[in-house]
């Protein structure tokens, strides 16, 4: 196991949770309270596209749930919830405008008590990968291509992201800042029919999956944030599953909505009942 999964697994261990807290001086470490502010931002797999009801009206591009692991923690804890992430979101677009959208985090403001995020996976080509991979086998030509991250790409992502957690702890000095992994898409060995890949596309696919998580936690851990490893919870109930929390790419019989190779409303609630317990807890100092 890597220097990253030992921190991973003892903070697990210690804490009865599939991630870590580490903690930073001078940082709030409070318990929530019901009324406080909470700020989401990241990607698609913190918007949760394609699960029950839209939470905008109108829908917007960022096609955010109402069910998110956002909107079920604000529910549960009695939240103000701000939920700014965004389907397809990169991590520039958290830093910088997007077209008509704001920079994410101009969300936040000195009162935010509570931050989540997940990001990263779009600078990588991570699930758009994944997709174009199982497209070629039915729609051939006719699919995109996403090229291979490069190690210049991978160093960009950690310098973005370390980039991310200062300006989100400058902006809102008090809040509890927890970075949330992505949720496992493939088992740990094998395909299915539900995921349609080659050996070597799934094993492309998991490597990039592992590599990310690396990343987070270390960034979350050098930065003195919590991190919530997703990839690890979650481990057992991916889109081969016989219990899945991920859709896999063909949707499937009776369901009414669908975003391929992205959480379900299952796996949505399995992350917001784990940041429930986290943010459960009080933390000194």
């Amino acid at each position: 196991m890597n220097k990253i999964g030992r921190i991973i697994s003892a903070c697990a261990v210690a804490l009865g949770l599939p991630g870590c807290m580490t903690l930073e001086p001078g940082a709030g470490r409070r318990s929530l309270a019901p009324g406080d502010i909470y700020v989401a931002i990241g990607s698609s797999f913190a918007a949760g596209p394609g699960i029950s009801k839209p939470a905008d009206t109108p829908p917007t591009r960022c096609a955010r749930s109402i069910d998110n692991y956002a909107h079920q923690l604000a529910r549960k804890k009695g939240l103000r919830l701000i939920d700014v992430s965004c389907s397809a979101a990169t991590t520039a677009h958290l830093l910088g405008p997007w077209s008509e959208l704001p920079p994410q985090l101009d969300a936040l403001t000195p009162d935010t008590s509570l931050i989540t995020a997940t990001i990263g996976g779009n600078d990588m080509g991570y699930i758009g990968g994944i997709m174009a991979a199982s497209c070629q086998p039915m729609n051939g030509k006719a699919c995109m291509t996403v090229p291979e991250p490069t190690e210049q790409k991978w160093q960009k992502l950690e310098a973005d992201m370390r980039k991310l957690l200062a300006e989100m702890r400058r902006r809102a000095p008090n809040a509890r800042i927890i970075l949330v992994d992505y949720p496992t898409v493939l088992p740990d060995h094998g395909q299915c029919a539900a995921a349609p890949l080659s050996p070597e596309q799934a094993d492309r696919s998991r490597m990039i999956a592992s590599r990310l998580a690396a990343l987070t936690a270390k960034v979350a851990h050098d930065a003195g944030a919590e991190i919530l490893a997703a990839s690890s919870l979650s481990r057992g109930h991916d889109a081969c599953a016989a219990d899945p929390w991920m859709n896999g790419f063909i949707k499937a019989t009776g369901s009414s909505s669908f975003a391929p190779y992205h959480p379900n409303l299952a796996g949505m609630t399995a992350v917001a009942d784990a940041l429930e317990r986290m943010t459960s807890k009080s933390l000194s100092r």
